[in-house]
């Protein structure tokens, strides 16, 4: 029995997960069909984002965004613009908070140097270079990626083995502005909720939507959609997940148990 298997008794009607190492796909199950990947989608605008810091086009330290706050706060959450509109909470660097709108707006500045449209560039940057050619971004840079769990598998074999701006990936991977407190969506207040440059970082956070299991150094996202991308550097293994039933109570309760049997079948 495959640890995959324990997909099949999830209450959804589509999902698929897919097991990747740095070398490819390990397992996989379910159906390789284009589902929206909601907040999983600011790793594809943070990996944009640092392949254009890169290059030259903008620098991580740069004022963007709110006053006082640069584009390193803006990958970092602690611009302290709110989650879905321009309303300053706090100063920059003094609180972590998830915002949506801080993502549109570090798409928005991004442009300013780059020209073009953020698929366009994003396309270039990331979805052209990884083969990902069945995914798209069709609306917002913070929530608007759509496409199959072989793209998202595709995604985390890079950050298993970065090519794209390899040189920025170990700051992107650890804690930006430590000590920051904040809410990590659907699992309430961590202290410290620790991010990286897009990143959200597992440490040392409970309750958390990846496994007992999982390195303090795993990293990724989750999304509204029922989507997941954990990346986990010790266990050398990443776990993709899409699905068409919204994040809830489900999916807090059989995600860790699926990341455990995961790194118990295949880690080491």
């Amino acid at each position: 029995m495959s640890a995959l298997d324990l997909v099949s008794s999830w209450p959804v009607k589509t999902a698929a997960v897919a097991v990747v190492d740095a070398k490819g796909v390990r397992d996989r199950h379910g159906p390789d069909t284009a589902l929206p990947w909601a907040s999983v989608t600011k790793l594809l605008t943070a990996l944009t984002v640092l392949v254009a810091v890169d290059r030259g086009d903008v620098l991580l330290d740069e004022p963007a965004g709110p006053d006082g706050a640069t584009v390193r706060h803006l990958l970092a959450h602690t611009s302290g613009v709110a989650f879905d509109e321009d309303s300053i909470l706090a100063a920059p660097g003094r609180k972590r908070i998830y915002s949506n709108r801080g993502f549109e707006l570090l798409a928005e500045f991004v442009l300013t140097r780059t020209g073009g449209t953020f698929p366009e560039l994003m396309t270039e940057s990331v979805l052209r270079p990884l083969g990902m050619g069945g995914t798209r971004l069709e609306g917002s840079p913070a929530a608007g990626a759509v496409g199959p769990v072989s793209d998202l598998a595709l995604l985390g074999q890079e950050l298993l083995d970065p090519s794209l701006a390899p040189d920025l990936m170990p700051a992107a991977t650890t804690v930006q502005y430590p000590g920051l407190s904040g809410v990590l969506p659907g699992f309430g207040r961590q202290d410290p909720n620790d991010w990286g440059l897009g990143f959200e970082l597992r440490d040392g956070k409970r309750p958390h939507w990846t496994g007992s299991r999982n390195s303090p150094r795993t990293f990724g996202h989750f999304g509204k959609t029922g989507t997941f991308l954990w990346v986990d550097p010790d266990a050398g293994l990443a776990l993709a997940c899409l699905t068409n039933r919204d994040f809830g109570e489900w999916a807090a309760e059989v995600w860790p148990a699926l990341s455990d049997a995961v790194l118990a079948e295949h880690a080491g």
